[in-house]
């Protein structure tokens, strides 16, 4: 049986033009069911641009951040599969196939693309800068969380829908941690999960700082390996949970 497939593009303050050939090799390679593109604060002119592709549109008028819009997407899609690009195109839609391939083949609930797996081929390579903290990060969460990997960050991964149902009610990071919440999560819901090398180029014109961005990541990766232990029944992490408030489900902000 052939498994239908939809992809989710974030977007905030898109290149429309970089974006369009993104949607054509995505609707050309993949050749999914639906494209949407999850649009945050941008001004009409963009929207207008993006209504005119052949994708269909969910948008915010503020940031949400690319997990509450990865969210918002999947929750809207209705297909098998459900599949994340990044806007910039870093990942190329041939290694968004890759990536998608096992999970609609039904080989793996989940699947990563890895930039930094040994036969993953890397383009354009991040400043030194961006590498280290990005090597840095990777190392730590290998060693934090029960789901190994050489990257976690990498903008493509695709799942069944089976697994997001499973997946959806643990999940709260709106911002860039929600790549590792989602495989931490997924990991201790007992999802079967592959990591796929692909080609990537980094985008050295991306707005978001290095910095900054890294360490909202190692806290969203403290937040990561908390919930998971939780789902495992971790006595220590129960504990712990007792004397913090409660947030709810991205999938419960979106629905109020």
């Amino acid at each position: 049986m052939t498994r239908s497939v939809g992809v989710v593009i974030p977007a905030y303050h898109p290149d429309v033009d970089r974006l369009e050939r993104y949607v054509d090799a995505l609707h050309e390679t993949v050749a999914p069911e639906t494209i949407r593109v999850e649009l945050d604060a941008s001004d009409p002119g963009v929207r207008d641009r993006i209504d005119a592709l052949p994708v269909t549109v969910g948008e915010s008028s503020a940031r949400r951040g690319k997990g509450a819009a990865i969210t918002a997407g999947f929750e809207a899609l209705s297909t098998d599969v459900l599949a994340f690009a990044d806007a910039d195109g870093s990942t190329p839609a041939s290694s968004v196939a890759d990536v998608i391939r096992p999970v609609a083949a039904g080989e793996a609930s989940l699947a990563a693309g890895s930039r930094r797996h040994p036969d993953a081929t890397v383009e354009s390579h991040q400043t030194v800068a961006r590498r280290y903290l990005g090597d840095g990060f990777a190392w730590l969460a290998r060693r934090l969380l029960d789901v190994h990997l050489h990257d976690y960050q990498c903008g493509a991964k695709a799942l069944t829908r089976e697994a997001w149902t499973r997946t959806r009610p643990y999940l709260h990071e709106p911002g860039f941690a929600w790549d590792i919440e989602l495989l931490a999560v997924a990991d201790a819901v007992d999802c079967r999960i592959v990591e796929v090398p692909v080609v990537w180029e980094d985008r050295p014109e991306s707005t978001v700082s290095p910095v900054r961005t890294t360490v909202r990541l190692a806290r969203g990766l403290v937040a990561a390996r908390h919930r998971a232990r939780l789902i495992r029944n971790d006595r220590l992490h129960e504990m712990l949970d007792r004397s913090r408030e409660s947030t709810p489900a991205l999938v419960d902000r979106n629905h109020r």
